[in-house]
């Protein structure tokens, strides 16, 4: 299923509650001053900005001035944007319509992407629009998974890792998932490549510090919020009907013995 086809509008509840799981506070505010080095005010895009999340977590941390500009197809998702935003002291400008069509030339300092390159099926020529709508010098920052680097931290006390998560199997599943529609839920390790062959310089990597501990020992509101927030996330979900799950698995290619 490509983007333009998922109804996003529909996941809002979805959005508001993982969007905690990725980043420790003290690290984006490392990445604003120490990686990034912005001591001057910019205006930021945002392709496929959701309601607004990456604003609302980075304007507080950039020089005061500082603009941004987001750009989703959800009507739902772009209204609750305008509102949240409505009352708080930015400068923000939200655009309905399709990231992938939209066309900005040489207009912002920086062009930022939150989990949204792995929904496309030509991700590269979405980086291509992003570099397009950038000024000469400007900066494109991309926040992209690698769903095999997560899936192999993964640790449940008591049990076998290879027993809860078996490695190989997802990765043929992802792999062919990507040779059949063009999605990728690893391409945050090929984001680099696809910049370099693009002519973008002065190429960077880091990854997250968070780490998510669920400890039996926490208060039962944070344990409960952020079992809450693991699940919706997808991790121990209920896969439903057992014979339907296996048959899902082999239309991805996936032989069951």
């Amino acid at each position: 299923m490509d983007l333009e086809e998922y109804d996003w509008n529909s996941k809002l509840a979805y959005l508001r509650n993982t969007r905690d799981l990725y980043y420790n506070d003290d690290y984006l505010s490392f990445l604003v001053n120490s990686v990034w080095k912005i001591t001057d005010p910019i205006h930021i895009v945002d392709y496929g900005c959701g309601y607004g999340y990456l604003g609302l977590i980075l304007l507080p941390l950039l020089p005061i001035g500082s603009k941004y500009t987001g750009i989703d197809r959800g009507e739902t998702l772009i209204a609750e944007a305008r509102e949240l935003f409505r009352a708080l002291p930015y400068e923000t400008e939200f655009i309905e319509g399709d990231a992938t069509e939209i066309e900005l030339k040489n207009k912002y300092d920086i062009a930022v992407s939150h989990a949204f390159l792995l929904h496309m099926s030509s991700p590269k020529t979405m980086l291509e629009k992003m570099i397009h709508s950038i000024k000469q010098g400007g900066k494109i920052i991309c926040f992209e998974p690698h769903w095999m680097s997560n899936m192999s931290s993964y640790v449940l006390d008591g049990e076998n890792q290879s027993e809860i998560i078996q490695l190989g199997v997802l990765q043929r599943l992802f792999e062919r998932d990507t040779q059949r529609n063009g999605k990728d839920g690893n391409i945050g390790m090929k984001i680099p490549m696809y910049l370099s062959e693009l002519g973008v310089k002065n190429i960077e990597c880091r990854v997250s510090d968070k780490v998510n501990f669920l400890d039996s020992n926490l208060n039962q509101n944070d344990k409960q919020g952020l079992y809450n927030s693991l699940k919706e996330e997808g991790i121990a979900g209920n896969p439903g009907d057992k014979q339907q799950f296996i048959e899902r698995l082999m239309s991805r290619g996936i032989n069951i013995c």
